[in-house]
């Protein structure tokens, strides 16, 4: 078919003949040559990163840090959201950001050392620079929060993501009816924003409480599962909805205990941030049923997923 094209078009420079290979599906009164092409070369490469500097990073705990990020580009996101975050030359790993949506342009990341990548970017000091491509997903249906009792359980670093929703609801906390934290960890050395958390127990329509699984000498809150503080919860069922974050079982569990308190599905939000790679639902890594988390999600309702068998995998 190709040396047909060439016979056919016997007057055509080589230059010329490759620019209507180009167009050649596309409506075009005449050849455009050379220009076309620069012109076409332009797309916009959807795979890279915008530059970002660390400006700080702030220790949480003996294995979760933050990263205080400065973007050199116009960035913004949703609350939910995520991000994926590269390294130069070393990989990249998906986040949701931490900070409040409402400020553009920087995003705090927080990263717990689980894996190679998080290991190398624990390893990294401030000033170096970073990668960051997204935001991807949909993020947290604040819409239809409004006017409800919004129940909001994490379990250790899980509180991240859900620290970006806290930020929004503050920011506007006369849309809701009121705003009841959970938050549960291993040991009291690794619940993060220890400073943040007495914080927000003092805004106003805003329940904290939290947990540990194993407490010291200095604890004097409650010790348990985060399932042990699930119980005489200070929401009218008729008009409340569930956030959940955290480890799988963790979510796993949480979800039956909301499931058994009278939580319909519905109203059940979880944010499944699964073996995300692409980003954009082309590689299949993030696949849960029908769903591919990164582009579907990763926030989802338990309607949605209930009838997968393999979600908490």
């Amino acid at each position: 078919m190709v040396w047909g094209l060439i016979r056919t078009y016997n007057l055509l420079t080589l230059s010329a003949f490759v620019s209507y290979v180009l167009i050649r599906h596309e409506p075009r009164p005449h050849l455009r040559g050379l220009g076309y092409i620069k012109r076409k070369s332009r797309v916009k490469n959807i795979y890279k990163p915008k530059e970002a500097i660390v400006e700080d990073i702030i220790i949480e705990s003996p294995t979760i840090k933050t990263f205080v990020l400065r973007l050199k580009e116009a960035f913004e996101f949703r609350t939910g959201q995520f991000v994926e975050l590269t390294l130069p030359g070393i990989g990249e790993a998906p986040f949701t950001p931490s900070s409040d949506p409402n400020i553009k342009n920087k995003i705090d990341v927080t990263i717990m050392n689980v894996g190679r990548v998080t290991s190398l970017l624990h390893n990294c000091s401030k000033n170096i620079s970073l990668g960051v491509r997204g935001p991807y997903g949909k993020g947290y249906p604040l819409d239809k929060f409004a006017g409800k009792d919004i129940l909001i359980v994490g379990g250790g670093v899980g509180l991240a993501p859900l620290r970006s929703l806290l930020f929004s609801l503050f920011a506007e906390i006369d849309k809701y009816n009121k705003v009841v934290l959970r938050y549960g960890a291993r040991t009291p050395e690794d619940i993060i924003y220890k400073e943040a958390i007495p914080r927000w127990a003092k805004i106003k329509k805003v329940d904290v409480v939290t947990t540990v699984d194993v407490g010291d000498a200095k604890w004097k809150g409650n010790v348990g599962l985060v399932t042990t503080i699930l119980k005489d919860l200070p929401v009218d069922l008729k008009k409340a909805v569930s956030v959940v974050c955290g480890p799988p079982i963790m979510m796993k569990f949480v979800t039956l205990k909301l499931l058994d308190l009278g939580f319909k599905p519905q109203d059940i939000y979880l944010s499944m941030e699964k073996n995300m790679s692409c980003g954009l639902g082309k590689c299949g890594h993030c696949r849960i049923g029908r769903f591919y988390v990164c582009k579907d999600g990763p926030v989802f309702t338990y309607e949605q997923l209930k009838d997968i068998h393999d979600i908490w995998d």
